[in-house]
């Protein structure tokens, strides 16, 4: 059964068309993944799905009837002063709402009027009957252990529950958000980016949910393996167009190359007949002005290459990042922890010891809150342990990539941090942002105006700059898409130096690193390998 059917639909917001008479079904089982390059019309994809924003005339978005669709943005606003808790109970007002009723009919039912009437009271008993079936279905009494453990397993600690969203980090604004849409459960679900922020407990958590989710769910995400795991269908948006694709992301990886392979040996198939057309047509220009008799030849030969129906030639490298991250050799020894310890009231560290040495790729994972990213201010000196020792090579320089971007000053121009970091013109500098997919207009306006995905790549463009040789990322492809994370992949396995990286994205950590630092309880165990040889080990 088809939930939502989009028919011939433009949209053009601005001056700017985002995508031109697009067709998609959404089936009412389907688990797609939404992928594309930043900026190519995701999230506006899902705004016209819910009305926010408006198709071009000609265009229709048509619902099945009764299909309720429920919308997780990128950034969700709430009451500052509401508690966490207190937003993802208000997520299923319904439950209220029956409690409240079912409360009225007990009075009902005490009333003499209503007790002495057969039929008023077999009334009333019916609407009770049917309102107890769907308080139950609505979680009934067990409804706030529901909203807790909700809560808890995406991986919002209970200290939070009753603290204000404003004090909150968006990433966990966002893990209410999802919360309040689970417990509505709609038809549909349309998810942009539920798993930022999320730790691997979390994304293993939504992950259950996804593939348990008794309706539709359009996911867009970045994380691969979770695209993997979870979706039916692949939705890839490029260049305005919409192409589907049946399976996970990696099966969408062999058929989007098999598929381009084969159109471009059809392209080159044709271009090679109309080759052949054009030529023939040459000489029969050229022997009608000896003879007449060869002029319906040229007629035919021009009428035939009019009705060619040209292929358009398949776009199999697409512009990408231009991210070479150089290094150099420095000290063997690069980082050296013993016996460190660090407390907020509670410990946090305790007795950590580990040694980095140059070339390594090493990976630091463990729930949120178990201190990687204290680990990382410790080793960059932001601050200082309350015992044990950090020693880093004295020929070692340390670049570092802020989670939350903090590293990049707002207010300046993209011209005037490159400029800043790397010492060059302005020429330079407007030559260098065109590597990282800026444009001219880009350059020269203020930081706070880039999206997510653009703050992460001028951030890595100014790691480039640094000329460190031991690189620090704290969630290095948060924000990036896909080509961006798999350049930065290539980058990173080409680099002369050392990286220490936090990250709960498991296809990336395959990819890039060889030993696994797990920090669980405040203590740091070492795992020789990968992400998934880490995975297997500690189940």
């Amino acid at each position: 059964m088809i939930s939502i059917h989009l028919d011939r639909v433009t949209l053009i917001l601005g001056a700017q068309p985002i995508f031109q008479n697009l067709t998609w079904e959404i089936q009412h089982d389907q688990k797609i993944g939404l992928i594309g390059p930043n900026g190519a019309g995701k999230s506006s994809l899902f705004k016209l799905i819910i009305n926010e924003h408006t198709p071009e005339p000609g265009g229709n978005i048509v619902r099945a009837r009764g299909v309720t669709v429920g919308y997780l943005p990128q950034h969700p606003a709430f009451d500052p002063a509401a508690t966490a808790y207190a937003l993802a109970l208000d997520g299923s007002p319904r439950h209220a709402e029956v409690e409240a009723e079912l409360a009225a009919i007990e009075q009902e039912l005490g009333n003499p009027v209503v007790y002495n009437d057969a039929r008023a009271l077999t009334r009333t008993i019916d609407r009770q009957a049917r309102l107890l079936d769907e308080y139950e279905a609505l979680g009934g009494e067990s409804y706030p252990q529901r909203v807790a453990s909700l809560l808890g397993g995406l991986g919002l600690p209970r200290a939070d529950f009753a603290k204000p969203v404003g004090v909150l980090s968006g990433g966990q604004k966002k893990l209410i958000g999802l919360a309040r849409l689970l417990l509505t459960c709609p038809d549909v679900l349309l998810l942009d980016e539920p798993d930022n922020h999320l730790d691997l407990p979390g994304k293993a958590y939504l992950e259950r949910l996804i593939v348990d989710y008794p309706g539709a769910v359009v996911i867009v995400s970045h994380d691969r393996a979770l695209l993997d795991t979870v979706v039916t269908h692949i939705a890839e948006i490029e260049d305005g167009r919409l192409t589907t694709f049946p399976g996970g992301y990696t099966e969408y990886i062999i058929d989007k190359q098999e598929r381009l392979a084969r159109a471009e040996e059809l392209y080159q198939i044709q271009q090679r007949a109309i080759a052949r057309m054009e030529l023939a047509l040459k000489r029969y220009q050229l022997w009608v002005q000896v003879s007449d008799k060869f002029a319906s030849r040229v007629r035919s030969m021009e009428t035939r290459l009019e009705r060619v129906a040209r292929r358009e030639r398949p776009n199999l490298e697409r512009r990408r990042m231009g991210l070479e991250l150089n290094g150099w050799r420095g000290s063997n020894q690069v980082l050296e922890l013993i016996d460190v310890r660090k407390a907020y009231g509670r410990p946090v560290l305790e007795r950590v010891n580990l040694l980095i040495r140059h070339g390594e790729r090493v990976g630091l994972v463990g729930p949120n809150g178990s201190g990687k990213s204290v680990l990382l201010r410790l080793v960059l000196g932001m601050e200082r342990p309350d015992a044990g020792e950090i020693k880093i090579g004295p020929s070692v320089k340390v670049g570092y990539y802020a989670q939350e971007h903090e590293t990049l000053d707002f207010d300046r121009t993209l011209i005037d941090a490159v400029r800043r970091a790397g010492e060059m013109s302005e020429a330079n500098a407007v030559a260098f942002l065109l590597r990282y997919l800026f444009t001219y207009k880009q350059a020269s306006e203020k930081i706070r105006t880039l999206s997510g995905g653009e703050r992460s790549r001028l951030q890595l463009a100014l790691l480039v700059l640094s000329g460190a040789n031991f690189l620090l990322l704290d969630e290095p492809t948060n924000n990036l898409d896909i080509a961006s994370a798999e350049v930065l992949e290539n980058a990173l396995d080409d680099f002369v130096g050392t990286v220490l990286v936090i990250s709960h994205d498991r296809y990336f950590l395959d990819r890039t690193v060889g030993r696994i630092l797990a920090l669980e309880g405040g203590k740091v165990k070492e795992y020789p390998g990968n992400f998934s040889e880490y995975a297997e080990i500690h189940g």
